[in-house]
């Protein structure tokens, strides 16, 4: 197993992550559920990746009195997925945090090489003032997203947070070695990559396995 920064890697394992992933990486799992997961994951990932978000204090007033209760004090959120596979996860991080911008970063891997090729970066105009939550479901060698980071930080965002659903060991290492500040979320850190840079177990393409193309 390779050795990384643990401190600013967390693996979200409550027991219904651990279930929808089971799900998940059933190779008979239909498009539309594949999708649907996705997005539940995503949720959960959000939950944890927003937990230290700070607070303040507002006055409501309830349908009996006025109180004292808190609201996230003056966070920004951007959305950033890889795509294509990224996208999956977009709605459901904008359930939790509807007023999110969503910038995009497309890259695909040469099948022979396996290095990141961009062809499509755009992000928000006040980008370096958000939180920027990284999007992707399958972390394998790290490339698409240690070279999305790099762009991020090109930007001037100093926030940044990568999520993942399914990851591997080679994976989260480069991309926690590439960048001493950003701080990894995923659902599994799973056993290795193959010769061909698939994640194993995992659970297939994550791209084809949402949009039906496999």
């Amino acid at each position: 197993m390779a050795e990384f920064d643990q401190s600013r890697f967390t693996v979200v394992d409550h027991p219904l992550v651990q279930h929808k992933l089971h799900i998940l990486r059933d190779k008979d799992t239909s498009t539309k559920q594949f999708r649907e997961l996705v997005t539940e994951l995503a949720i959960f990932e959000g939950y944890e990746a927003m937990r230290d978000f700070p607070l303040e204090d507002v006055e409501v007033e309830t349908p009996l009195e006025k109180t004292v209760c808190k609201r996230i004090a003056g966070k920004k959120v951007a959305i950033i997925p890889i795509l294509r596979a990224g996208l999956g996860m977009v709605d459901g991080i904008l359930t939790l945090v509807p007023s999110a911008r969503v910038g995009h970063v497309g890259m695909y891997r040469d099948p022979e090489t396996h290095e990141p090729h961009q062809y499509y970066c755009k992000f928000p105009a006040d980008v370096d003032k958000r939180t920027c939550l990284v999007v992707d479901p399958m972390l394998a060698t790290g490339g698409s997203l240690t070279a999305a980071i790099q762009f991020l930080r090109e930007a001037g965002v100093k926030d940044i947070r990568a999520l993942t659903i399914v990851s591997a060991p080679e994976g989260v290492k480069t991309v926690l070695d590439f960048d001493p500040e950003v701080r990894l979320f995923t659902c599994a850190l799973d056993r290795e990559l193959n010769s061909d840079a698939y994640i194993l177990p995992g659970l297939g393409d994550a791209g084809d396995r949402i949009y039906g193309t496999k």
